[in-house]
């Protein structure tokens, strides 16, 4: 779909590896979800391949896509549909020659323009914007001015991190952003994951964004 026809802002599930995959079940059926992303931080191989072994099924058996968070070799293991980029120092041309071209590869950017921009002539498939430092960044969202500014002149799509308040995703859809990024929120919802994931569409449903549909490639 061309950039300039607008569609809704699409929902970026985070997860960690002591998921139960009920929880992740419930939030997949709730509503249109567009990718779900194990986070890897403090996680060993081993426990991450189970983790994966547990999750990944239940997102691509409803076809969604599922990535893992830096560990690019154990994403082509263990079939995942690709790798988002946290830490310093991992760079998306080495990531790319490790899972293929059709994978996903997407990288975090802080609050960087000059990340993002770089990011993005790489061939990134989505730069994601946060306020919060590598180690960190899925608690602190995403700042809605350096969305306006990347959708006025950029064409990759950017993820917005959400932070710890579900009401925070209606502003950065309103300022530009193609996928909000949603974690613990989603998890610790006192109504179940399902109530919130019915909860963010709602508050989404003003949002507009020039990505297609549950697209994280090729958006």
């Amino acid at each position: 779909m061309a950039k300039d026809q607008p569609l809704r802002t699409q929902i970026y599930l985070m997860a960690e590896s002591g998921l139960d995959p009920g929880a992740l079940g419930q939030a997949l059926e709730a509503g249109a979800i567009a990718c779900v992303l194990l986070r890897s931080a403090d996680v060993g191989d081993e426990a991450l391949r189970d983790a994966i072994e547990a999750l990944r099924p239940i997102a691509q058996q409803r076809e969604v896509a599922f990535l893992v968070e830096n560990r690019a070799a154990l994403a082509v293991e263990t079939g995942c549909d690709g790798v988002h980029l946290s830490q310093d120092g991992m760079t998306v041309k080495d990531t790319r020659e490790v899972i293929g071209a059709d994978a996903i590869v997407g990288i975090y950017c802080g609050a960087s323009r000059h990340a993002a921009m770089a990011a993005a002539e790489v061939g990134t498939d989505y730069v994601a914007f946060g306020g919060g430092p590598a180690d960190r960044w899925w608690q602190t969202a995403a700042d809605p001015d350096i969305l306006s500014w990347w959708q006025a002149i950029m064409t990759a799509p950017c993820v917005a991190i959400v932070g710890d308040d579900l009401r925070t995703a209606g502003k950065l859809a309103e300022a530009g952003a193609d996928f909000v990024a949603v974690g613990p929120c989603i998890w610790s919802h006192p109504a179940g994951p399902g109530a919130a994931v019915r909860e963010l569409h709602t508050t989404l449903g003003g949002g507009e964004s020039r990505s297609d549909a549950g697209q994280i490639k090729d958006a």
